[in-house]
């Protein structure tokens, strides 16, 4: 299952993608998927041009997606419609632990 989790770009009304980038430093360093699943964005947000380091949290949702077993499948996308970064993740149902394999599939 593949998805698009999307991070706003503003931050108490200045727009700004240091957070999405700063995210995205941190996940890519332990969530990476393996490089045959690599997806690039066709309008990438420019990260190297951000302030990667900020101590900051990624979303619930991120974080309910890694506790799944989901991986990062790239850098982040910069969606201009919606003003937000949007990170491809994955996950594998093979890959979901057993104790949510039981829960969500009943197996």
């Amino acid at each position: 299952m593949q998805h698009y989790t999307s991070l706003p770009l503003r931050y108490n009304g200045v727009v700004r993608g240091d957070v999405a980038a700063s995210i995205w430093q941190q996940l890519k360093a332990r969530h990476l998927a393996p490089l045959e699943h690599h997806v690039y964005a066709r309008l990438p947000l420019p990260t190297e041009q951000l302030d990667c380091n900020l101590a900051v949290e990624p979303t619930a949702l991120i974080k309910g997606y890694l506790r799944l077993g989901a991986k990062v499948l790239g850098a982040p996308a910069w969606d201009p419609d919606f003003n937000t970064a949007d990170l491809p993740m994955m996950m594998h149902i093979s890959d979901l632990p057993a104790r949510y394999r039981k829960h969500f599939l009943g197996l």
